[in-house]
């Protein structure tokens, strides 16, 4: 079982954002909360409540199909981060120049899964790669 969170259109650079995402990638979702509850980053806010959001899907996910949910066995299977739209400002200068100023966004995307999909992905990879 897989459970996605995604947040769009954060208003933190990529750059910024993957140096918090790295820190939780591929650990336990009990784990990486902790984690990123004493990171210094201002971004490690959003990303906390996406991954707490990631963790309420699975619940509900879990219920749908009826299955036992036991939060410790959730583990981040992927978190990436991709560049969202770029908005454009203008800053006044010396001499009558404009300077652009580049104010960037982030989409955020954290799939959590348990221990078993982690293995069993892994057995498909080598299989896939014969």
């Amino acid at each position: 079982m897989e459970a996605t969170a995604k947040a769009r259109y954060l208003r933190v650079t990529p750059q910024k954002a993957r140096r918090v995402v790295d820190l939780i990638r591929g650990q336990q979702a009990s784990e990486a909360l902790a984690v990123l509850k004493f990171a210094q980053q201002d971004v490690s806010e959003p990303i906390y409540k996406l991954v707490a959001s990631g963790i309420a899907n699975a619940r509900v996910k879990a219920d749908q199909l009826g299955e036992a949910f036991i939060e410790d066995d959730l583990v981040i299977t992927a978190a990436y981060v991709d560049e969202g739209p770029t908005m454009k400002r203008f800053r006044p200068r010396a001499q009558g120049r404009a300077f652009r100023i580049k104010k960037r966004t982030s989409h955020i995307t954290v799939v959590l899964g348990t221990a078993d999909d982690v293995k069993a992905g892994a057995a498909n990879k080598k299989g896939s790669a014969r």
